[in-house]
C-alpha cells in the first residue's frame, strides 16, 4: 500500500505555525488538518486562537470549530477523523499539511496508534470519582507506578489523560504504553516530514505569548470566556487556557490584570510542556525564527526542505 506523504507543523503555541502552515500551503497546493484539541470546539475562538477567514487566506481548513463544546472528544475519535481528512486531501491531490501543538494528536496520528475499543460500564466514573477524592497529585503517583513510561509524558494538570491511561489498565490488564507498543506493529501509513518551529532565546517567545494574550483581550477574550462561565463552565471545553484564568475575575476573587498575568504565566508554561513533548522527537527539523532576519528568509529555508521533501517521495515512487 503506498503511504501518504504528508507535511506536520508543530511547536508550541504562539510560534507562528499558523502563519507557516498556510504559506506552505499556497506554495505547495495544500489543505491544513488541524491538530489542536480546543480549536476543534465551536464558538471558541479567540481563546484558542482559531485562524480567521482573513488568515487563512482562502486555505481549506480541516477540524476546526466542529464540536459541540458540551460534547466529549477523544484522541482516539481525533485520529480517525484526521485519517479521513488526509486521505481525501491527497486524493484530491493536493498536499495534505498536519498543523498544530497538541503532540498527543500528532504522534497518535502519524505513529498509527491503535485505541483499544474496550469498554466497562462504571470504570471510568469509579477512577473519576477517586481522583476527585484523592487529588491530582495521589492519582499521578499510582499512574507512576503502575506505567511511569506513560506518566513521564503527563503532567499533573492533565486530569481527563490521567484518567484514561488508568481505565485502559484496569479495562485490559495491559498499561498504556504496552497498548501503544502493540499498535506500532502495524506500519504507518504516512511518509511524513515534521517541521518544528522554536526560538534560541525563551524571552523571544514569551514576548510573543505576552503579545497574543494582549490582543486577545482587544479582540473580546473577556466577553467570550465570561459567555462560557456562564452557560458552559461544566464542559471540557471551558477548562481552555484563556477561559479558566479569567474565572476568579467572574466570581469577583481577582482583579482583571491579576487574571490577566495568572494567563500570561500559564500560558508560557504550557508552552514549555509543549516544547518538552516535542523535543522528544528525533525526527523533528527545527526552524528558528529569531535567527533569521526575516520571515520570509526562514520561509525559503522551510521552502526549500519541503521540495526535498517531496522530491524524494516522487523519485521513491517512480
Amino acid at each position: 500500500m503506498k503511504k501518504i506523504s504528508l507535511v506536520a507543523v508543530v511547536g508550541p503555541t504562539a510560534s507562528g505555525k499558523t502563519s507557516l502552515s498556510i504559506e506552505i500551503a499556497k506554495r505547495f497546493s495544500g489543505q491544513i488538518v488541524s491538530a489542536d484539541s480546543m480549536q476543534i470546539y465551536e464558538k471558541m475562538n479567540i481563546a484558542t486562537a482559531k485562524p480567521t477567514v482573513e488568515e487563512m487566506q482562502g486555505i481549506t481548513h480541516h477540524l476546526i470549530g466542529f464540536q459541540p463544546i458540551e460534547k466529549k472528544f477523544s484522541v482516539a475519535e481525533y485520529v480517525e477523523l484526521a485519517a479521513e481528512c488526509i486521505k481525501k486531501i491527497s486524493d484530491e491531490g493536493d498536499l495534505p499539511i498536519l498543523a498544530g501543538g497538541t503532540g498527543l494528536y500528532v504522534d497518535s496520528l502519524l505513529g498509527n496508534i491503535k485505541f483499544s475499543k474496550e469498554k466497562e460500564d462504571g470504570i471510568r466514573e469509579k477512577i473519576t470519582a477517586e481522583f476527585e477524592k484523592n487529588g491530582a497529585e495521589y492519582m499521578f503517583e499510582k499512574l507512576k507506578k503502575i506505567d511511569p513510561e506513560a506518566a513521564e509524558k503527563l503532567h499533573l494538570s492533565d486530569k481527563s489523560r490521567i484518567i484514561r491511561a488508568l481505565e485502559i489498565y484496569e479495562v485490559t490488564g495491559k498499561t498504556k504504553t504496552e497498548q501503544n507498543a502493540l499498535s506500532k506493529t502495524v506500519p504507518s501509513p504516512y511518509n511524513a516530514l515534521i517541521i518544528g518551529i522554536n526560538y534560541r532565546d525563551r524571552n523571544v517567545l514569551y514576548d510573543r505569548i505576552n503579545r497574543r494574550v494582549d490582543i486577545m483581550m482587544s479582540d473580546g477574550l473577556t466577553d467570550e470566556a465570561r459567555e462560557f462561565y456562564n452557560t458552559s463552565r461544566e464542559t471540557t471545553a471551558c477548562q481552555a487556557i484563556g477561559y479558566k484564568e479569567l474565572a476568579p475575575y467572574f466570581k469577583g476573587e481577582k482583579s482583571l490584570d491579576e487574571c490577566l498575568e495568572c494567563l500570561k504565566t500559564e500560558t508560557r508554561h504550557y508552552a514549555k510542556r509543549q516544547l518538552t513533548w516535542f523535543r522528544k522527537n528525533e525526527n523533528i527539523n527545527w526552524f528558528y525564527p529569531d535567527t533569521y532576519n526575516s520571515s520570509e528568509e526562514m520561509y525559503s529555508d522551510v521552502f526549500k526542505t519541503v521540495e526535498k521533501f517531496l522530491r524524494n517521495e516522487q523519485n521513491g515512487q517512480e
